[in-house]
């Protein structure tokens, strides 16, 4: 019996290697030690890492004492992962207990909690910090970090220069309290506290950064400032027993310092395999690395598997994580002949894996990001004839890459539609999408499908459904906005307050984007204008003293558990929203019957938002809701990652847009021409990207030049990302008149296209000519 099953887990071996690509199965011979795969976008990393886990697991016995952990990015990616090793297994008649798949923060958690007299975290004693309690524990930070230290506050209002004018004081006042210095508090706490910085550490780091501005840039200080922020942060979370998820991590490494909890661990983890690992910050590397060394011998090789894509690196201007760290690693592996390059994909046409190509050699060579290459070299190369997997390379449609200049956004739109129109009446299975650089651009061309006089067409009569994952996500910021409404209507007379809530009009384009601390500095002089107060609003702010005072009727004509329903309309909520609203409502009334009050309902709203647990009103079907056949899916480039489509609409692919600009909001340059959040994250980049040896630590224009050097390169990848999701045909566009910002999409001007696509196409079509 053991025989025979010794020879049918063999032949299934086997079956499973040999239905692999070469760059795959480099994952399925791994026998130990470090390993690096830099895999380009359809090389099928995720296929060939379960492949190879389950190879491993039943290589080497492992077991329920002795496994293999496998870590990515996501939930979902975990459980996708988790279902393709638990197949293999299945198939080679092996225990499904031999290995666990975490997130990073999901395996920190793990040790954290079992060693709690180490890591200090106990789930018991300590809350883990939700994005709202987050935002709410910064502002009190920013509000402490101001009372004791007024001379650097006082730096900051005074910013270039400073006549003293009240109305100006009170305007930038509020400019730092509720934008600034929150924005850099959050920046810095999380890119400082994921390299495993203290505040004290940062304070350091602030007294060696290199002073050589001239005499008509203020520095300011800006990591003395944000050191500041950041100890009072960890002060707060202190007092109020919290945790946050970098604390995770931090909690994990200090169990692993403890010699017998750290021989424990490893002597359970056989190795370490970690998908997305070019999103990975340093110190979640250094968790796995400690995992993955031999518990006896701390010299042996590593047992770690590493395998990402530093060309799909689009998290980093918002996030610690950065594609240098994976780079590191890769060189690294490659001075030992330890790296893989995965570049044979089979996702896609031959002349798309092209187009990104071509498009990937110009940026770099173009200089654009500066001195450091957005990209690693290393290009996509089609799959041979005889690729085990099947569907590899699919026949384009039509040339297979498309590139056109409307005269106009609208016209855009219009061509797009007639487009998919004529594609899915050919062929009603293809999948297609478009995808856009921001939520509000999916906006405006939602609107127009769904305004079939505008357009000339009615895509909605033919069959061809429309899926707005934008749409749809709306749909959860349902209580927070009624959250923020009604802090409004209870307090008015609060700056604070009316500004949330003309960001929250903004956001929802019921107003134009305007100065809103000018609007909120003195609430009852807004509102309420008396004939001798000037200047007179503009059309915008007239129309913003509309909504908001209309608001504030309504606490006196309507009943509580009315001021919900008006309020979504207020906004302009769609179906689905206002269903959402509806639900909500009945929420609050429901559990607030005893005590139908504004105050109460706002306490019940507070811990609704708190808890995240509001599931919105969904009126479609979401199985498969993303990729499904016959659907044309509207959603941002950044959440395509990891999705394909046989067609992929590319619209409004202008210059300003990608690689665009570090953009500095016109009521911050009080300060100076740029962003004290980007200047702080850039300078601790240049040190926590130092390797081997310290690197000194730039002055604030230098920093800035850095900051929108990081920028560019993120978003020349976050356009690589966005081609590489088609299959058979990738239509791009770039209006000759096209909106300056997309807060306003009537506000036209001429703009060029993104330098990058002309060449694309002229390199295309003499690759066509021959």
């Amino acid at each position: 019996m053991a025989e025979a099953i010794a020879t049918d887990r063999a032949a299934t071996l086997t079956e499973i290697r040999d239905s692999l690509r070469a760059g795959q199965r480099s994952l399925a011979d791994w026998q130990g030690g470090p390993l690096a795969v830099s895999a380009v976008p359809g090389a099928g990393k995720s296929t060939g890492m379960a492949a190879g886990a389950a190879i491993a697991i039943e290589r080497h016995g492992l077991n329920a004492k002795r496994q293999l952990v496998l870590v990515t990015f996501t939930r979902s990616a975990a459980a996708n992962l988790k279902a393709k090793v638990q197949r293999h297994l299945r198939s080679l008649q092996y225990p499904l207990n031999s290995f666990v798949v975490y997130t990073l923060h999901g395996l920190a958690l793990t040790i954290a909690t079992r060693n709690p007299d180490l890591s200090g975290i106990s789930l018991d004693t300590l809350t883990l910090l939700t994005p709202t309690q987050n935002n709410r524990l910064i502002r009190t930070c920013v509000e402490r970090w101001l009372v004791d230290h007024p001379d650097l506050y006082q730096r900051l209002i005074e910013g270039r220069q400073f006549d003293g004018e009240e109305t100006e004081r009170l305007r930038r006042q509020s400019t730092l309290r509720t934008e600034i210095l929150p924005n850099l508090a959050t920046t810095v706490i999380h890119e400082a506290k994921s390299s495993g910085m203290t505040p004290t550490e940062l304070a350091r780091l602030a007294a060696s950064v290199t002073r050589t501005l001239t005499d008509d840039v203020e520095d300011y200080d800006v990591l003395t400032v944000a050191a500041g922020l950041y100890e009072q942060y960890q002060t707060l979370l202190s007092q109020r027993h919290l945790i946050d998820y970098d604390d995770m991590i931090l909690s994990a490494l200090r169990v692993l310092a403890d010699d017998e909890a750290r021989r424990f661990w490893q002597n359970r983890v056989f190795a370490v395999f970690e998908d997305e690992a070019q999103d990975s910050s340093p110190l979640q590397t250094q968790l796995l690395e400690t995992l993955a060394q031999d518990a006896e011998d701390a010299t042996a090789p590593l047992n770690l598997v590493r395998v990402g894509d530093p060309n799909q690196a689009i998290n980093s201007t918002f996030t610690p994580a950065d594609p240098v760290f994976f780079n590191q690693f890769c060189d690294r592996a490659q001075q030992q002949k330890r790296l893989v390059v995965m570049d044979q994909a089979g996702r896609s046409s031959a002349v798309i894996m092209a187009a990104a190509n071509a498009m990937l050699t110009w940026v770099n060579q173009s200089g654009l990001a500066g001195t450091l290459a957005p990209f690693r070299s290393q290009a996509i190369h089609p799959v041979p004839g005889d690729d085990p997997q099947p569907d590899a390379n699919p026949a384009p449609i039509g040339g297979g890459v498309e590139f056109y200049r409307p005269p106009t956004v609208t016209e855009t739109v219009r061509l797009l539609a007639q487009r998919s129109l004529a594609l899915h009446t050919e062929n009603p299975s293809l999948s297609q999408a478009i995808l856009v650089r921001e939520h509000r651009q999916g906006r405006f061309i939602h609107q127009l499908l769904n305004d079939p006089e505008t357009l000339g067409i009615d895509l909605l009569s033919t069959g061809l459904q429309i899926y707005d994952v934008g749409e749809q996500e709306r749909q959860t910021h349902v209580p927070s906005e009624m959250l923020t409404i009604l802090q409004f209507i209870e307090r008015p007379h609060s700056p604070d307050r009316l500004k949330a809530l003309l960001r929250v009009f903004v956001d929802r384009q019921r107003i134009a984007s305007q100065d809103l601390n000018l609007l909120a500095k003195q609430p009852e002089q807004f509102m309420y204008p008396g004939p001798l107060d000037s200047p007179p609003l503009t059309d915008a702010a007239e129309q913003a003293r509309r909504l908001c005072t209309g608001l504030l009727r309504s606490r006196f004509e309507l009943p509580p558990y009315h001021l919900i329903p008006f309020a979504g309309l207020t906004l302009g909520y769609n179906q689905s929203e206002l269903a959402t609203a509806d639900k909500l409502a009945a929420r609050l009334s429901q559990q607030n019957r005893e005590d139908n009050t504004l105050r109460a309902m706002i306490n019940t709203l507070q811990e609704i938002v708190g808890s995240e647990r509001f599931e919105a009103v969904d009126t479609e079907d979401r199985e498969d809701r993303y990729t499904r056949r016959g659907q044309l899916t509207i959603l941002t480039m950044h959440k395509a990652k990891g999705l394909d489509w046989d067609v992929v609409f590319l619209p409004f692919l202008h210059e300003r847009t990608i690689p665009g600009n570090l953009w500095v909001p016109q009521q911050q340059t009080f300060l100076g021409d740029f962003s004290l959040p980007e200047v702080a994250r850039a300078q601790i980049r240049v040190h926590t990207h130092a390797e081997p040896t310290p690197a000194p630590i730039p002055d604030l224009l230098t920093a800035w030049q850095q900051a929108k050097n990081l920028k560019t390169a993120e978003e020349f990848r976050l356009l690589y990302v966005a081609m590489t999701r088609a299959k058979r045909l990738l239509w791009m566009t770039a209006a000759h008149s096209a909106p300056f910002t997309w807060s306003n999409p009537d506000n036209l001007s001429e703009l060029p296209p993104c330098a990058a696509l002309p060449v694309v196409m002229a390199e295309l079509a003499e690759v066509r000519a021959r």
